[in-house]
């Protein structure tokens, strides 16, 4: 009677863990759609990242409350995401300062690379703790000092988004639902640095 019961707490642990991992990928679709309007990715990661916490959370949650999300994420994360594009074409500047051979070209190379990913990483993860109500000036200052006081966390969500490129590179369509790993992956993250 007791082995029935362990046996059933296993399975019940395997079947909601692999529920949290279907979720990701579904949120992960969810987010590449809501990504189709160029700037809106900020808005996208951070309504994905919200669903994700309230999934985990036990909270119900599903297509209706992610648009939403999404809907009041936008109305700070367009500029955001404009802001995003904008550094992105700066430092394409940079990658061909360095494929032409300018004096400091290198340098001025890594060290754009290096602000990039940086970035990046700090807007991922005020994505993973946006909340309706929240300004993304303020979420992206404390993201930013996150970003630098836990590089094991920032280095984890590198290697997430490195993931979506090789899955990408590899199988395209692989890199949509690979999204929602990397949203689970932010959520992680600051969920282990709020519990340091």
């Amino acid at each position: 009677m007791a082995e029935a019961r362990v046996k059933a707490r296993e399975e019940s642990v395997f079947a909601e863990r692999f529920a949290v991992f279907a979720e990701c990928l579904l949120t992960g679709v969810w987010i590449a759609v809501a990504c189709l309007g160029v700037v809106t990715y900020p808005a996208a990661f951070a309504a994905g990242a919200r669903h994700l916490r309230r999934r985990t959370g036990h909270q119900g949650s599903g297509w209706r409350e992610f648009a939403a999300d999404f809907r009041a994420a936008l109305r700070g994360g367009w500029a955001v995401g404009l802001a995003g594009w904008i550094l992105a074409a700066l430092a394409q500047v940079d990658v061909l300062a360095v494929r032409k051979g300018l004096p400091g070209g290198p340098a001025a190379g890594a060290v754009g690379l290096f602000a990039l990913i940086g970035l990046a990483v700090a807007g991922l993860r005020a994505s993973a703790v946006w909340a309706p109500g929240e300004r993304w000036r303020v979420l992206l200052a404390a993201a930013g000092r996150r970003t630098v006081r836990d590089p094991a966390g920032s280095f984890l969500l590198v290697g997430g988004a490195a993931l979506v490129v090789c899955s990408a590179l590899l199988i395209a369509p692989l890199a949509v639902p690979v999204l929602g790993a990397v949203a689970a992956a932010a959520v992680a993250v600051e969920e282990r640095y709020l519990r340091r």
